[in-house]
């Protein structure tokens, strides 16, 4: 004899419990994967909520429209010359490049003022020199000697002429001293340099002294032609010099 649904359902049969549990299983997973959902959905409002009530506040209406820059009032100061740090009162700020084998060719600076560069055409193969007034910065003269197939007399005369009290600003280019000789060298002696005595074929040397210098001047810098560490293929790497030079008083 055939049973009836109701029969099934009150029998002892083992089928009974596979009827009765398919929907108790439905229930549970659907509960399951409502809770999943709810901490997912949880725990992601929290993370967001946490980042942007550290972050909100840092983030400015410019950065927010995409602007790089910093507002003017936090950019690094800029002093004479490009240098890293003002001058005090009573001192002149410089800056003197030498030139980059025979390619690149040197600049001077003075007050923030370009003296001698590439720009202002005035450079040349050799020594670069520029002539300043001691007391009131002044710009006197500027002028470049090829000390490879130059007059040296011209430079001679030059350096002889020079009166008291003058700043001079040397930057070197290619080759400074190939037509050197004693008496040039005993004119930059006597200006303050260190180093004039040996400075040899394609050094490079950036120099800073005076006319009347009592002393040594402290703004000279001078390097090698040496095959074994120069940076360019026959000349040593370029130096640049910077500082405050001091006014001249009496």
């Amino acid at each position: 004899m055939t049973s009836s649904p109701l029969q099934m359902v009150t029998c002892g049969c083992q089928s009974c419990p596979a009827v009765l549990s398919l929907p108790t299983t439905m229930r549970v997973a659907g509960v399951l994967r409502c809770t999943v959902l709810l901490l997912t959905l949880l725990g992601t409002w929290l993370m967001l909520h946490t980042y942007f009530q550290r972050s909100w506040r840092t983030v400015s209406l410019r950065s927010w429209l995409g602007a790089t820059n910093k507002p003017s009032s936090e950019k690094l100061p800029r002093y004479k010359c490009g240098n890293q740090k003002s001058c005090p009162q009573n001192y002149f700020a410089f800056k003197i490049i030498s030139g980059a084998a025979n390619v690149v060719g040197p600049s001077i600076c003075f007050e923030d003022l370009v003296l001698m560069s590439n720009v202002k055409n005035n450079i040349g193969r050799g020594l670069n020199i520029a002539l300043v007034n001691g007391t009131t910065g002044q710009l006197l003269k500027t002028d470049a000697f090829d000390m490879y197939s130059g007059d040296i007399t011209k430079l001679q005369t030059f350096l002889q002429r020079i009166k008291r009290g003058t700043l001079v600003l040397v930057a070197s280019y290619d080759d400074p001293a190939t037509k050197m000789n004693d008496k040039v060298r005993a004119y930059f002696t006597e200006l303050g340099s260190s180093n004039v005595g040996t400075l040899g074929f394609r050094d490079n040397w950036v120099f800073l002294g005076a006319k009347g210098l009592m002393n040594k001047s402290p703004f000279e810098k001078h390097i090698k032609n040496d095959k074994e560490t120069n940076k360019y293929d026959g000349w040593p790497e370029l130096l640049e010099m910077e500082g405050c030079a001091p006014r001249k008083m009496d």
